[in-house]
């Protein structure tokens, strides 16, 4: 037996969770994605490594905001994207960004 589910109250619809500022930005994030594929797959031979050089640039731009934000205090910079401080440390380490305040 099906029984109809009535949406509750709660549960946005499908044209409000594509609204959303979460939806908003993965769009444009996408479409930005599209193009960036776009340009380093251009001649590229072998085995591909997009993924790990997208995932790396994410990474690496999240890190460089965090810590512009937190004026490169590193413990805010990591509360700031919801990591703990040294699990931050061994990422700017991993992807090359030396940001420790002169």
């Amino acid at each position: 037996m099906v029984r109809n589910r009535q949406k509750s109250a709660v549960e946005p619809t499908a044209r409000e969770k594509r609204s959303t500022p979460a939806a908003v930005a993965e769009a444009v994030l996408e479409k930005q994605l599209d193009d960036i594929t776009t340009i380093l797959c251009k001649g590229e031979k072998g085995k591909s490594r997009l993924y790990e050089e997208i995932m790396a640039m994410v990474e690496r731009s999240l890190v460089r905001i965090a810590l512009r934000r937190s004026q490169n205090v590193k413990s805010t910079a990591a509360a700031y994207l919801g990591i703990n401080r040294n699990t931050l440390q061994k990422k700017m380490v991993g992807l090359g960004i030396d940001r420790d305040p002169e």
